[in-house]
């Protein structure tokens, strides 16, 4: 990719050229700053989820309804990842940054205060925008501030935050659903928003990129098309189902779109993402591994829930709480993962997290039962976790690195998009798989059952669960066959995990990141 230089004061600005801070310090408070900031921006993506009940009731709104109030937030931030990070890398990223947690808290405290569901889809959609400035800025402050030999433990804690962030903020949200009320879900947004400006304003310098050709408008609009596409058709076709017409249109869209920017961005002298970087292996293989990795991981906590609550008839808090070993261990691994790959190096770093994941695929599918509980489960998911972090933190670098450092926010942008893409696709893959395995089960326990009951038993676990509350003398049975049921559909998805994460690991062997030792 090319870069540009000219007579505008950022590119002769040293600060602007070599925006590297030597003051460990601020080193330190950059990054807690850049991490509450991310924070945010992390638990409003899961934290509505468990105030669904609540909040069908308070708007007097269809499940429908209510599935938008969490997909719009994640379809705009998804959207607008590329030219907002393009616009930070140009604009400057602080100023960037501060706008977008001005628009986000914003945002998130009228949500906090809607009073019908079109001021709530309104904010939560004005949420996604403010998101989306900050979430590839986070990443861009990192890797053009802190020097080299520190630049892959940032990214680690980054890393660390990303990951392990959405769990955390789903258990604060179900804590303060359970105490409170929906609408504090919407009160540690703001609170951390608050945190990350003041930090801001004291300790992140601005960096930016020497002026250049004009803003790519077209390739943003093709970028935004191409994505708000392709996440509205994996996170709708199981709800209106994959040949609904809505499904169909949003498919062509995408792909049409998507097909329109490699050939825009193949012909610009200065394209918004040069496309032509994916020939390189670190490129290549980060973004893979990231999209299979945070795809497994979205489609592994569908499965979860439903049998935490169903299976073992734990409530939402409980639920979420039990996540939380996983979370954190992937927290710790992503923050251990920059030394082992300056012991082994990125690649076997790479591989050998990849290969964890598969293992706890392995050991959930393989243990997994009605009667053996959240015990028969952990080992696999503790695998899971610390597999997870050991992959993601040199997959971001391996992205990162890839761009020079004037287009860091680019390259954010990338690795955010691959994530959001990524989760989209692994929620809609195993949550099919999930679905046809049970209902193939199921359909083999429901001897005896009353038409009515086994018709709500072919809808789901809770349905079924539902149904056996007002069957008598059968619920007992009905209960246990969509449990035991269920945990078939559970090991079905497991083992199609474990098969994407074992040609992940082949690939990141054959074509990972080249091979460096030492500190990035």
């Amino acid at each position: 990719m090319s870069t540009t230089r000219s007579s505008d004061p950022a590119a002769s600005d040293p600060a602007a050229s070599d925006p590297t801070v030597h003051d460990p310090r601020q080193r330190r408070t950059i990054l807690a700053g850049v991490c509450i900031a991310l924070m945010a921006v992390i638990a409003s993506v899961s934290g509505l989820n468990v105030a669904q009940p609540q909040l069908t009731v308070a708007f007097d709104a269809s499940q429908g309804e209510v599935l938008w109030f969490i997909n719009i937030y994640t379809i705009s931030l998804a959207a607008l990842l590329l030219p907002l990070g393009a616009m930070g890398d140009r604009w400057g990223r602080r100023p960037v940054l501060l706008a977008g947690l001005l628009v986000f808290g914003t945002a998130s405290a009228a949500a906090g205060l809607a009073p019908s569901s079109e001021i709530m889809l309104a904010a939560r959609f004005l949420s996604g925008v403010g998101a989306a400035m900050i979430m590839p800025v986070t990443l861009a402050v990192i890797t053009s501030t802190f020097p080299d030999e520190e630049r892959s433990t940032a990214i680690g804690v980054w890393t660390g935050v990303a990951g392990g962030g959405g769990i955390l903020g789903m258990y604060l949200s179900a804590v303060l659903v359970d105490l409170a009320s929906w609408r504090w879900l919407f009160v540690l947004p703001v609170v951390l928003v608050v945190v990350a400006v003041v930090m801001a304003l004291r300790s992140i310098p601005n960096s930016r990129e020497a002026a250049g050709p004009a803003f790519d408008a077209v390739g943003s609009l093709l970028s935004a098309v191409a994505v708000v596409g392709l996440v509205f058709f994996l996170h709708e076709g199981p709800e209106r189902g994959w040949t609904a017409p809505a499904t169909l249109l949003s498919l062509l869209a995408g792909v049409i779109a998507a097909a329109a920017f490699l050939a825009w961005e193949l012909r610009r002298p200065a394209p918004l993402l040069d496309v032509r970087l994916f020939r390189e292996r670190g490129l290549a293989s980060g973004s893979v591994s990231l999209l299979t990795v945070f795809g497994v991981q979205a489609g592994i906590f569908v499965v979860l829930f439903p049998y935490f609550q169903a299976v073992l008839g734990w409530s939402g808090l409980r639920s979420t709480l039990a996540l939380m070993p996983m979370a954190l261990l992937m927290m710790v691994a992503s923050g251990l993962a920059p030394k082992a790959a300056a012991r082994i190096g990125s690649r076997s770093t790479m591989a050998v997290g990849i290969f964890l994941g598969v293992a706890g695929l392995v050991l959930m599918a393989a243990f997994v039962s009605v009667d053996g509980g959240y015990l028969s489960i952990l080992p696999g998911m503790l695998a899971m976790g610390l597999g997870m972090g050991l992959t993601m933190t040199p997959s971001t670098e391996a992205i990162t690195t890839a761009l020079p450092r004037e287009r860091q926010g680019v390259a954010s942008a990338l690795n955010d998009i691959t994530r959001e893409l990524g989760t989209a696709l692994g929620v809609a893959l195993l949550g099919a798989v999930l679905t046809t395995g049970y209902r193939g089960a199921v359909d083999s326990r429901l001897h005896g059952v009353p038409k009515d009951a086994a018709h709500a038993a072919r809808e789901g676990v809770a349905n079924a669960l539902a149904a056996a509350d007002r069957l008598g003398p059968q619920a007992e049975a009905l209960t246990r066959a969509a449990r035991e049921s269920f945990v078939d559909g559970w090991q079905q998805a497991m083992w199609a995990g474990a098969a994407v994460m074992a040609v992940l690991f082949v690939y990141v062997l054959v074509r990972g990141p080249r091979q460096r030792i030492g500190p990035a």
